[in-house]
Order: structure tokens, then sequence, then C-alpha cells
């Protein structure tokens, strides 16, 4: 297993960067939106299984690269027998913590392996270090203020939180006029670290969001298949995390 080497080898810091997003956004999809298909994958009857992201923001539960040394450093070894053993909340909380270190390793091994100065490494560093860690996501250490504006006010559900730009623009519709100024500022301030929980990217004001009223995590619409005109008729949202929650576990 090269984790996916073999598409390219990134040799600048901006290449670097992209490919440690697309690794990170694949292992996020693994640990949220595809967590019953990943927890059905990690099988503790198999061998030791590695849970490797590529580029191309795809996940992949397999074996471990056969090569020593490998190609690139490895992920943790063996999360499959750990499955049973732990809360699952517990269990996708560790294996976040070891995709992780995972990341940074080929990151790095990259960067050591084109040269990258102090310079570069800093800078490097500090672009990972903008955005939250798998871990993070997972446990909802990055959940935003929940403080919102329903969609289309008028006939939103009273407990179904969403947002758009054009959902913030009639809320302030209703507003005294004086007070708008105020309002668009406070409300972008509200949001402006804003990350969904399934790919972990920031908020913009064009795009549709939900949140969960479970977990109370906020997604991309397009990340958990939800368009607005769906969120009309959904009385109360659970993301894919909490809907397969209810699956019993054997612990």
């Amino acid at each position: 297993m090269d984790a996916g080497a073999a598409a390219y080898n990134p040799r600048t810091v901006e290449e670097v960067f992209r490919d440690f997003k697309g690794r990170r956004a694949g292992m996020i999809k693994a640990l949220t939106t595809d967590v019953e298909d990943f927890f059905q994958q990690c099988d503790p009857e198999k061998e030791n299984l590695c849970l490797y992201g590529f580029p191309n923001e795809h996940w992949e539960v397999n074996l471990p690269a056969e090569e020593v040394p490998p190609e690139l450093p490895e992920p943790a070894l063996g999360i499959n027998f750990a499955r049973d053993g732990m809360q699952e909340k517990d269990w996708l909380s560790l294996v976040a913590v070891h995709s992780d270190a995972w990341l940074l390793s080929v990151a790095f091994y990259f960067g050591a392996r084109f040269g990258f100065d102090k310079v570069q490494r800093k800078r490097l560093f500090g672009l990972i270090n903008d955005i939250p860690t798998i871990y993070e996501i997972v446990n909802g250490k990055s959940k935003v203020r929940t403080t919102s504006v329903n969609h289309n006010t008028s006939k939103s559900k009273p407990n179904l939180k969403v947002r758009t730009s054009e959902s913030r623009a009639n809320y302030l519709k209703l507003q005294p006029k004086e007070e708008d100024e105020g309002l668009v500022e406070e409300d972008e301030d509200e949001h402006a670290d804003a990350l969904c929980g399934a790919c972990g990217d920031n908020y913009a004001s064009d795009e549709f969001w939900i949140c969960c009223d479970v977990c109370e995590k906020w997604f991309h619409g397009k990340c958990v298949k939800i368009t607005p005109a769906r969120a009309e008729h959904i009385q109360q949202y659970k993301c894919p995390s909490c809907t397969n929650n209810k699956r019993p576990r054997p612990f």
C-alpha cells in the first residue's frame, strides 16, 4: 500500500498542503458520513488493518504495505482489533488521533524528501495548523455556535436549523433599519469559524448549511445530500453519524 503515492509526488508547500487536505477529507468521510461502512470494514477477525486517506479525497481500509521500508509512512496498524473492545465514540476518537498523526508524518515526509528549508516547513505547518484536526471534527471540538437564522423563516419547522445567505437577508428585513449594520457584523462574526462536520471546510455565506438536532454539528447540504427544498419537510434532522448510532453495538 503506497497510500496514493503513485498518483503524484507534491514538491512545493502548496502541493504538499493540497495533498494533506485531500487525504484528510477522505479520512473525515470515513469517520463521519461513511462511518457505518468504515465500522463494518474494520472487522476484528481480519488481519492488521490500516485507514488510508488519498489525495483524491477517498479512503480505504487495507493491510499495510509489504515492502520495508514503505514508500510513505504507514498509518496506525491494527485499528480493527480495538473496535469491539471500546465504546464506538472512543474508538473513532482513537482512530482520528492516529489519522492526524499520520497526515502530519506524510506531509513532513514530503517536506524532508524535497528539501524544504526552515521557512518552508514553518509555512507548511502554519497552513496545516489553520484547519481543525480530524479529532476535533469527529468529537465536535470545532463545533460552531448554534445561534442561527432559519431558512425561509415563515415556513421552516421551528426546531430545524438551516442557513443560507438568503435566510440571513430575510431575517435582516425583519429588523429595524438602524440596526442592520450591527446585525450584519454580528452575523459574520457568529459564522466566521463555522466548519462542516463532514468535510471540515469553512462556512461560506453563499452555501446551504444544515445543523444536526442531536449533535448540533453543522454540515454543507451537499455533503449530507440535503437540499433546501428537502429541509423544508424535515421536522428533526439527524446527521449520518447520529442516525447510525441507533445501531446496537457489541461492547
